[in-house]
């Protein structure tokens, strides 16, 4: 509280140290001009030399009588004021600075700092303020910094501060904010800072910050919002440094939330982000500084930073960072500051950087650090590396556990910081034939110091690691897993074990052979229910089976019916048109056959005869 007094009192005076002490030190050394003075109110501090005016702390409820009007600090914090009413600094229309903190303030009139045209400095902090009306800040041109934060506000208006043309730096934090309206911050063409912090705001509308073209320095803290508005920032042409603290519903910021941004400093810190916002960094080229402290980012994965050409600092402080892969800083050619203290690092490879010869500061202290091999590089460089006065320990071996690396000699760098190589434990060959569908393994594991990282390489060049998915992935022990087979999975596999010390191969053949005809077939006509995890081609499956019921029957027979009997009708039809296009009018018409002569002794006593009968037309 009084540091930032000091700040606002100091910075006409060109002072570094606060107010009380000031006003201590001068009245130790003019002590004619100390309290009860003339021209100065009863119970209050006077400083002719500087015109200032200190009432702090003297529960006044009201503007106290016998303030000099030439006056151009006045502190009236920590008292019982309530308002401001238009008129009541009107005879002071010479100060500069004024400091209301720490009252009881409620209702701000309409132009009630009207008269005070030359005011540079005004805090208005911790006050009971729940609105600030539009107009009370007219005719402050001069205005340069004003703090409102630690009220009650919940909104900010339209035209608010329309008036304050020089204002550099504006504070509305610690309130009851829940909405910012769009035009709350128009007219604030010279702001360079701006503190939104402690608020219920949900959401920071771009349109609103759309009118604060000159801002420089932009930091939002403790507050509840969940995500960033696509091109939030756009507007923001000048910002230089932004900062995300303590935004604990955040958990991903999406790739074009910082787009437009031209910042030289980036702070998100205490939120909930799991990794690296690498797509929505690739657009901040002229960044110098990364702070991602404070995150649940467990994993710096490689490459994750190449686009930020330009960065010098990067702080990675308390994220329970567990691994820092190869080519993790990959592309950061000019890195001076890596900060990873306080994590779960076992290990700080060279291979993670992209060149470690501009590293100036390396600050690793507070992880579990593993004293081999991997670590020779900073041992090498332990004498020229700052490690900002705390040097890392050793977690083990346990000959040198708890020995800081700064303390060890030059003899003794190789007989502790060493590697042995990876060695593959049975080596015997595998060679396995399978059938498609089925679920084949091979067993590859191998011990080493450090422990070896095993990985397995495909007939198709493809390496295999126990993060791929898909049906061909590494068991954590090293295990090479193919679920259902298949016949393009055929071929050679080559284990590698790989450590700082170097690396060990191991190959396995695999030969899958497709389906017989039949087995074939009835896979095509099947749905496999169980998990590809199965051994064999035995697995539960469900056949395709068409039950038909009574219903179904009956509606398919009667279908069948009317069907046929339509066509017969037809043909009848068909046939009656034509007869009666011919003229034949008669209905009937006389057939006549003869019977064929069967030859034999049956049909020796007889002939065969003609038959006639009549047909009649209906």
């Amino acid at each position: 509280m009084v540091s930032r007094r000091a700040q606002h009192w100091g910075l006409g005076l060109g002072l570094g140290f606060p107010l009380p002490s000031l006003l201590l030190l001068l009245l130790a050394l003019n002590p004619t001009q100390g309290q009860g003075g003339q021209g100065c109110p009863q119970r209050c501090e006077c400083l002719a030399r500087i015109r200032s005016v200190s009432c702090q702390g003297k529960r006044f409820s009201t503007l106290p009588e016998g303030i000099p009007s030439d006056t151009r600090l006045l502190d009236l914090s920590g008292n019982r004021l309530r308002w401001v009413e238009h008129g009541d600094l009107l005879p002071y229309s010479r100060l500069e600075e004024l400091d209301l903190s720490n009252n009881s303030i409620s209702v701000l009139e309409p132009n009630a700092f009207a008269s005070l045209t030359r005011l540079r400095v005004l805090s208005l902090r911790a006050n009971q303020l729940k609105l600030v009306p539009m107009g009370v800040f007219s005719r402050l041109g001069n205005l340069t910094n004003l703090d409102l934060s630690g009220n009650n506000m919940v909104v900010l208006l339209d035209y608010t501060f329309q008036d304050l043309r020089s204002l550099k730096q504006l504070e509305v934090g610690d309130n009851d904010l829940v909405y910012i309206s769009n035009k709350a911050f128009l007219g604030l063409v010279g702001l360079n800072e701006l503190t939104i912090e402690r608020c219920n705001l949900t959401s920071i509308s771009s349109q609103s910050l759309s009118y604060l073209r000159g801002l420089v320095t932009l930091r939002l803290r403790h507050l509840s919002i969940s995500g960033l508005e696509e091109q939030n920032f756009r507007k923001l042409g000048a910002l230089k440094g932004l900062e995300i603290s303590h935004w604990p519903l955040l958990e991903h910021i999406s790739p074009h939330s910082l787009q437009g941004l031209n910042l030289s400093w980036l702070s998100i810190t205490h939120t909930n982000i799991t990794s690296v916002p690498s797509s929505a960094l690739r657009s901040l080229a002229h960044l110098t500084s990364l702070d991602l402290s404070h995150n649940p980012i467990t994993v710096l994965e490689s490459w994750a930073l190449r686009d930020l050409v330009r960065l010098k600092e990067l702080h990675l402080v308390g994220t329970s960072l567990a691994t820092v892969q190869a080519f993790a800083m990959g592309g950061l050619r000019q890195i001076r500051l890596l900060n990873v203290s306080g994590n779960v690092l076992v290990t700080l490879e060279e291979g993670a950087f992209h060149s470690v010869n501009t590293l100036e500061t390396l600050r690793v202290d507070g992880n579990p650090l593993a004293c081999d091999c991997r670590l020779l590089w900073i041992l090498q460089r332990r004498k020229t590396l700052n490690f900002d006065g705390r040097s890392p320990v050793c977690a083990g071996p346990v000959e040198v556990q708890g020995h800081a690396l700064t303390s060890f000699s030059d003899s003794a760098l190789f007989d502790h910081f060493t590697c042995q190589k990876p060695r593959i434990r049975n080596r015997k060959l595998q060679q396995v034939s399978a059938r498609e569908g089925q679920v084949v393994s091979f067993s590859c594991h191998a011990e080493g110091e450090p422990a070896p990282v095993i990985f397995w390489i495909s007939p198709q060049r493809r390496r295999i690691t126990t993060r791929s998915g898909g049906r061909v992935t590494v068991l954590a022990e090293g295990t090479l897993e193919i679920r259902y087979a298949q016949v393009t999975d055929t071929g050679t596999y080559i284990c590698i074990a790989s450590n700082a010390g170097g690396n060990d191969t191991y190959f396995a053949t695999l030969t899958v052979s497709g389906l017989p005809p039949d087995a074939a077939m009835l896979a095509n006509r099947t749905f496999y229910t169980g998990d590809l995890n199965e051994t064999n081609l035995n697995d539960t499956r469900v056949f395709l089976k068409f039950t038909l019921d009574l219903k179904t029957i009956l509606i398919s027979t009667a279908m069948g019916c009317i069907m046929f009997l339509g066509v017969v009708l037809f043909c009848f039809l068909l046939l009656f048109v034509w007869s009666r296009g011919r003229g034949q009018h008669k209905n009937n018409f006389s057939v006549e056959y003869s019977f064929r002569k069967v030859d034999g002794p049956s049909a020796g006593g007889g002939q065969g005869g003609a038959r006639k009968f009549n047909m009649k037309m209906i």
